[in-house]
């Protein structure tokens, strides 16, 4: 199951440069703003079906939840908004790399400190040492 999961995650990030080069594009036709509503909305209708033939959790359990967990929605806005507006200028590569950097960077200070519960880990000179990496590779990228 381990290695399904990895494989999950490559193909999610292959999907994220798709996704970035596609809606970079539309984002100078339709609007970057409204390439991002386009997203979400269309994702929505999807989901929404999706949920409606295969979901078997408690949608309505969210007004319970913990209100700082509600705010994935709010971050992935800003995410793909980033992404629209930021790979026409600098383009898939260096956006891709970039967003790897600020991934590992606020995955190792979350985990440092434990934060949203997630196990503690703390920084270390191999992670370092990833994030000095992918700086290099984001300076070869460019």
């Amino acid at each position: 199951m381990r290695y399904i999961a990895y494989l999950l995650a490559i193909v999610a990030g292959a999907s994220l440069s798709f996704e970035g080069a596609i809606y970079g594009e539309l984002g100078k036709t339709v609007g970057k703003l409204e390439t991002s509503f386009y997203n979400f909305f269309v994702g929505s209708i999807i989901l929404g079906l999706l949920w409606l033939f295969f979901g078997k959790g408690k949608l309505s359990y969210t007004v319970e939840a913990p209100k700082w967990t509600l705010l994935g929605g709010f971050l992935g806005v800003i995410y793909l908004t980033a992404i629209v507006i930021s790979v026409p200028y600098v383009g898939v590569g260096i956006s891709m790399v970039s967003v790897i950097i600020g991934q590992l960077v606020m995955s190792m200070v979350i985990e440092h400190y434990g934060w949203l519960g997630s196990k503690k880990s703390g920084i270390n000179k191999e992670k370092i040492l990833a994030v000095i990496s992918m700086i290099i590779a984001l300076v070869l990228v460019y």
